[in-house]
């Protein structure tokens, strides 16, 4: 794993998006993490806080070493901190004047706060025609729902995700992460760069309406479709996909689980091959996928009484050599012990000011000639209110002074 400061090449460029600026507002993560993928990239993002208590996610976390969240350092990385009191008159103007030299403007607010704010698309874009704005919110900027109160877990559970995750005899499961939340920001992003692409043709901005419930609708493949024409409800069923076998974790030794895909015809004779078992092959209830699909529950009893024999090394080492599909189910340890990791400096070290180094993921994807990279942690709350008011706000040290004093920016 690379050390950051030594992650891109002398004089390499800091990245596709070098030539962007965006200002975020809005807090916790969908709205962040849209920035973040922006700033890995080499975007300048200019992240607005409230100058008291900052975005929540400094705070949030199972743990709070030292008294700072974990979360802060890989979500607030590559931006700038300004403290702006947006819910006050002059903190809007200050924003104003911020939006109006951006490229982009990020919010997850609930519909109409910014344009209780007098921060609304039309009135921006008066200024700043070629302004995007990206607006992230539960239900969409419309609708009869725009202007309920929408969480990751309600986008999840209205897109479809909550009811075919888990077991089949349990309430519905989560993630274990907030992939609402990080599936509306990926779908911003992807409305950002389709935006910047149309405006070079256009010279104009647009608006970019994500919600999280069709953020998640959109990864949900067929099940629409598959209920339109056949009326079937996709339902919950735990580590398995129905009708696709084998493809499940398994029980090695010791405790340990495998996951094994082998339902390819070819890759399954592999696997038959190293279980020395020719006889489930040649069976006509797993001859081919319709019938290992059908007879899911048996095959899959034949090979955990198989894999329940082996310790897990030996078991991946075996089967990476009969060419199929298998896997450990990786924690963050494995993760930092892994050589495919280190190779691709899938994780990085980067210097934290109070932390120490601290280890997080790369930027990805990988691109070959401009590849994104993280160049700095989650700064301290409104670590760049002077510089960046300085430079694109026109304020001077007196005017700066004063708002501090007002309370309008980070003291």
């Amino acid at each position: 794993m690379t050390t950051q400061a030594n992650a891109a090449p002398q004089g390499a460029p800091e990245g596709p998006l070098a030539d962007l600026v965006v200002v975020e507002l809005g807090t916790l993560i969908a709205g962040p993490f849209c920035g973040q993928i922006l700033g890995d990239f080499g975007a300048e993002v200019i992240k607005v806080e409230d100058p008291r208590v900052g975005d929540p996610m400094r705070q949030w976390g199972r743990s709070l070493p030292k008294g700072l969240s974990p979360w802060w350092p890989v979500i607030g990385r590559n931006k700038k901190s300004v403290g702006i009191d947006l819910r006050k008159p002059e903190g809007q103007a200050l924003a104003r004047k911020l939006i109006a030299g951006a490229d982009v403007l990020i919010e997850n607010f609930r519909p109409g706060a910014m344009e209780k704010w007098g921060l609304s698309y039309e009135s921006l874009a008066a200024e700043n025609p070629r302004l995007i704005m990206a607006r992230v919110s539960g239900f969409g900027q419309t609708g009869p729902y725009s202007q309920r109160a929408g969480y990751g877990l309600i986008g999840e559970a209205m897109g479809g995700l909550r009811h075919v995750t888990g077991e089949p005899d349990r309430p519905p499961a989560r993630a274990g992460i907030s992939i609402g939340d990080s599936l509306a920001a990926m779908h911003a992003v992807m409305g950002i760069t389709m935006a910047l692409h149309a405006r070079e043709r256009t010279g104009k901005g647009q608006v970019i309406d994500a919600a999280l419930y069709e953020s998640v609708l959109a990864v949900m493949e067929n099940l629409i479709t598959e209920y339109d024409l056949t009326g079937y409800t996709r339902e919950r069923s735990g580590s398995v996909l129905p009708g696709i076998a084998p493809s499940n974790a398994y029980p090695c030794k010791n405790g340990e689980m495998i996951l094994i895909g082998g339902n390819g015809d070819n890759v399954y004779a592999r696997l038959t091959e190293a279980m020395g078992r020719p006889d489930l092959k040649d069976d006509p209830k797993f001859v081919d996928h319709a019938s290992r699909g059908a007879n899911q529950g048996e095959l899959d009893a034949f090979i955990s009484e198989w894999t329940s024999g082996w310790n897990l090394p030996e078991l991946l080492a075996l089967l990476e050599e009969k060419g199929i599909p298998a896997s450990r189910v990786y924690r963050a340890p494995d993760m930092l012990e892994d050589p495919q990791f280190a190779a691709r400096d899938t994780i990085v070290t980067v210097e934290h000011d109070v932390f120490g180094p601290i280890r997080m993921q790369n930027a990805f994807p990988k691109l070959s000639a401009t590849p994104g990279r993280v160049r700095w942690p989650g700064p301290p709350l409104g670590a760049h209110t002077a510089e960046v008011l300085t430079a694109r706000a026109g304020c001077d040290a007196k005017a700066l002074a004063n708002l501090r004093a007002a309370g309008i920016i980070s003291a």
